[in-house]
């Protein structure tokens, strides 16, 4: 009996089922160009079934006992939907809507090498970006794309940083654009400004308009004389005689 009840209980849902889609009507198929779509909501609609078509996809991809043929084919088309689902939202931008590929997350997966995706084996070959998702990573010739190590940072060579070193390493056309020489003026003028203040601050705290302030004045020093010097009169006595006797000797009669 109760057998009974289950079979007419699905039949129903069918039928349930069957009236719901032909109200709906038949299905629209989505565009094969996104360039195709002119409406911004009708294109997130094809970009949310997109989304929702790689989930499932995903979630499939998970069973490793689907076989190797179907895993690859599985990889391949959720790669596929993961384009397509690009050109959809670079179409929504071009639209005026939301930027999808700067704010949502990335879908999930690794790409083989550690970043490139493109590899070489029998499992590669699809180009960089190509990612694996699920017991696609276990496939024979992709694991050993993870398990390779990273290629190692290349050597920058002596002549190689020489030959970066030019005339704009040296700054010798630093002033063709005038930008720096502007800059400079500028510079100059205020450092000018602040000493000229600096040094009429000091005139003013030493008390006379023009006496130069201490810490402007000329270091002194002191030394010991050990023989007679001359004062200023007699150094100024010697000098008067010795232009006479000059002018004696060129001018006046020998002997005088």
């Amino acid at each position: 009996m109760a057998r009974n009840v289950e079979k007419a209980s699905n039949v129903l849902n069918r039928l349930l089922n069957a009236k719901q889609a032909d109200a709906r009507g038949p299905r629209a198929k989505r565009p094969h160009l996104a360039s195709e779509c002119d409406d911004l909501v009708e294109a997130d609609r094809w970009r949310a079934s997109i989304l929702r078509e790689v989930g499932r996809k995903v979630l499939e991809i998970q069973n490793a006992g689907l076989g190797e043929a179907r895993l690859r084919d599985l990889n391949d088309e959720i790669n596929k939907l993961i384009r397509e689902k690009g050109h959809w939202e670079a179409r929504i931008l071009a639209l005026g809507g939301p930027d999808y590929a700067k704010n949502a997350p990335p879908i999930g997966g690794e790409a083989a090498g550690g970043g490139g995706g493109a590899g070489s084996g029998p499992a590669t070959g699809k180009g960089a970006g190509y990612r694996y998702f699920g017991a696609a990573k276990s496939l024979p010739g992709v694991k050993e794309l993870f398990d390779r190590p990273p290629p190692r940072p290349q050597r920058v060579t002596r002549a190689a940083l020489l030959a970066r070193v030019n005339a704009d390493y040296y700054g010798f056309r630093d002033e063709e654009d005038g930008v720096l020489v502007a800059a400079e003026a500028v510079a100059e003028a205020g450092v000018q400004a602040a000493a000229e203040a600096a040094w009429d601050a000091a005139r003013a705290a030493e008390g006379d308009g023009g006496a130069e302030p201490a810490s402007a004045a000329a270091p002194t020093s002191t030394f010991t004389a050990y023989v007679p010097l001359p004062d200023d009169k007699e150094i100024a006595a010697a000098v008067l005689a010795q232009k006479k006797a000059a002018l004696l000797a060129r001018y006046g009669a020998p002997g005088v």
